[in-house]
């Protein structure tokens, strides 16, 4: 029985879901491009510890996080879906978002994801920044350890967010609904 020949995506898609990273990596598929990222150091883990124990202590909804998310995203062109774990992802405890879920999940229902650059800052700056937008995540936190700054991205449309606020080091950034609480960076430092 004669098959369709794959597709360039197909393949690319195929290869990747194959990997067999080291432990401790992370692959993704952002944009067409497979992308290995070693673990983290002690400074990104500390940014994200900063993040998520502001948002378990302070945020008007109760949210659950998982840094190890897989997501499944809508790509532009002709690449495969993009598939992004971002260093931390949050959802409202009601949904029960994580329970059961693959590991490539679709957005919907994410209410954020953040992001703290290290080895490949240009990824986290664009082409993640437009993954999320694609899928609808409502806001992206990108925290800039090469700049000092914090920026949240907010109201995706097509490929960007319409809006965004930077703030460097030290400045309170105002996190809007479901949060609804002014984001600490004083310790960014």
């Amino acid at each position: 029985m004669a098959h369709e020949p794959l597709t360039q995506a197909e393949v690319l898609l195929e290869g990747f879901l194959a990997l067999d990273t080291p432990e401790g990596f992370r692959a993704e598929l952002i944009e067409g491009e497979i992308v290995v990222t070693p673990p983290p150091d002690g400074d990104h883990e500390d940014y994200i510890s900063l993040v998520l124990k502001q948002v378990l202590r302070k945020s008007r909804t109760d949210m659950d996080f998982s840094g190890n998310k897989g997501l499944k995203l809508r790509s532009g062109g002709g690449c495969p879906r993009n598939h992004a774990i971002p260093d931390g992802t949050f959802a409202p405890t009601e949904r029960r978002l994580f329970r059961g879920a693959d590991p490539w999940m679709p957005p919907q229902g994410v209410a954020l994801v953040v992001e703290v650059t290290s080895t490949k800052p240009q990824a986290d700056r664009e082409a993640k920044r437009r993954c999320y937008a694609r899928g609808g995540i409502p806001l992206y936190l990108l925290i800039d350890r090469d700049d000092s700054s914090v920026t949240l991205f907010s109201e995706p449309e097509g490929d960007d967010y319409r809006q965004h606020m930077t703030i460097p080091y030290g400045k309170p950034l105002p996190l809007p609904e479901p949060f609804a609480f002014d984001l600490e960076t004083g310790d960014f430092g």
